[in-house]
């Protein structure tokens, strides 16, 4: 009974600070966050992430929207009434089609119901460092006219051991030489921000369709893209599903090279060039 009241509580205060997080509902909101969320393992966790984000202290108006995915027809979970009851816009689509393990399509609608032309990005098993700082950061790079924004991404929740300390040495490593050293842009599914007409653009164009892609594909059209390295603005993803040991860090890198070899080239790269040229 009492473990009851507490989850109550709690609720209640979350509602709370997400309706003081929203404002005025005659306003648009100035920027949307937009999550998906697997119905088959993410429905309780995502109110980690919506708790950070509701920690906001900034001046802005932000609205979050959910895209919940992955569960029967006939079936709808719960949490889609529940969550809307808190103050988040909640999408429930039981299936949405995607391929090679990508899951950029499952954000797609997300940006299309969005009020603002400001698009933040994050999943749901994700932790913020400073909300606020973060938040209000990728805010006023949108009003500094850039397409695509992004951050330092860590883990939490990782296992001990030298081989999990070794696979995120090579991991953060790999991403440093491509982003400083071969200027790829490396935004990540976890945690970056989007002008929301500008990747409908390129997603209805046929131009994109892998989150990998994502940076490339922006920068390619010749979208203004910023980085930020700030501790304060780092957001940490869950290393949950690891195990730890040898094998699976020899797994994770051949795995790794197998997700670069099969990410054939966009049937649009050559309307690519066309508009480099």
């Amino acid at each position: 009974m009492e473990s009851s009241f507490s989850d109550r509580n709690r609720m209640a205060i979350l509602q709370e600070r997400l309706i003081r997080l929203r404002g005025d509902l005659n306003l648009f909101s100035e920027a949307s966050v937009v999550i998906p969320v697997n119905a088959k393992k993410d429905l309780a966790s995502v109110l980690q992430i919506i708790s950070d984000i509701a920690a906001y202290r900034g001046k802005h108006r932000l609205e979050i929207i959910l895209v919940i995915n992955n569960y029967p027809d006939d079936s709808p979970p719960n949490e889609i009434k529940a969550y809307r009851v808190l103050g988040l816009r909640i999408l429930g689509i039981p299936k949405i089609e995607h391929s090679d393990g990508d899951y950029f399509p499952t954000r797609i609608p997300g940006i299309r119901a969005a009020q603002s032309e400001a698009t933040i990005h994050f999943d749901a098993d994700c932790r913020l460092i400073d909300p606020t700082a973060l938040l209000d950061w990728y805010i006023d790079q949108f009003d500094s006219g850039v397409q695509l924004a992004y951050t330092h991404v860590g883990y939490c929740d990782l296992p001990p051991g030298i081989s999990v300390k070794v696979r995120m040495f090579l991991h953060h490593l790999s991403r440093w030489i491509k982003r400083v050293i071969l200027d790829i842009p490396t935004s990540r599914g976890s945690n970056y921000a989007v002008e929301r007409s500008f990747i409908l653009n390129l997603f209805d164009g046929g131009h994109l369709k892998y989150e990998i892609k994502v940076g490339p594909t922006i920068k390619t059209f010749q979208g203004k893209i910023v980085y930020s390295g700030s501790k304060k603005h780092d957001v940490l993803t869950s290393g949950r599903n690891f195990t730890g040991g040898w094998k699976e860090l020899i797994d994770y890198l051949i795995w790794r090279i197998g997700y670069y070899q099969h990410l054939k080239p966009m049937e649009s790269d050559s309307t690519i060039s066309d508009h480099k040229s």
